[in-house]
Parts: structure tokens; C-alpha cells; sequence
């Protein structure tokens, strides 16, 4: 735990952050990342078939 300690302190020094904040947004990244595997993990075992893909080969059309 001391090591964590020192290290979350080396990362980002206690009077540039509040600790709390630095967790919680170490939580939503963590949370984000295990949600993108898991999306990646499933367009790897069925991925979109042609029709299903979006076509981007004109996406001059889209630009607002």
C-alpha cells in the first residue's frame, strides 16, 4: 500500500490534485476501457457485414 502511496504521489503530487477526484477519475477511465475491450471483443467475433457498415468512402457528404 506504501508503494502505491508513493507512487500516486510521484504521479500527480498532492497539492496539484485532490485525491478523490484523482480516483474517481481513475475509476471512470478504468470503467471506459473495460467497456471498450469488451466492444472491440465483440465486433472481432461478428464483425458488420458490408450492408451493415457504415459506407465513408464520400464523407465529404457528412461535413456540417
Amino acid at each position: 500500500m506504501k508503494r502505491r502511496s508513493k507512487a500516486l504521489d510521484r504521479i500527480a503530487p498532492p497539492r496539484q490534485r485532490k485525491r478523490t477526484e484523482f480516483i474517481r477519475q481513475a475509476v471512470k477511465a478504468a470503467i471506459r476501457e473495460y467497456k471498450y475491450a469488451r466492444m472491440r471483443e465483440a465486433y472481432e467475433r461478428q464483425p458488420d457485414s458490408g450492408e451493415e457498415a457504415d459506407d465513408w468512402s464520400s464523407c465529404e457528404k457528412f461535413q456540417l
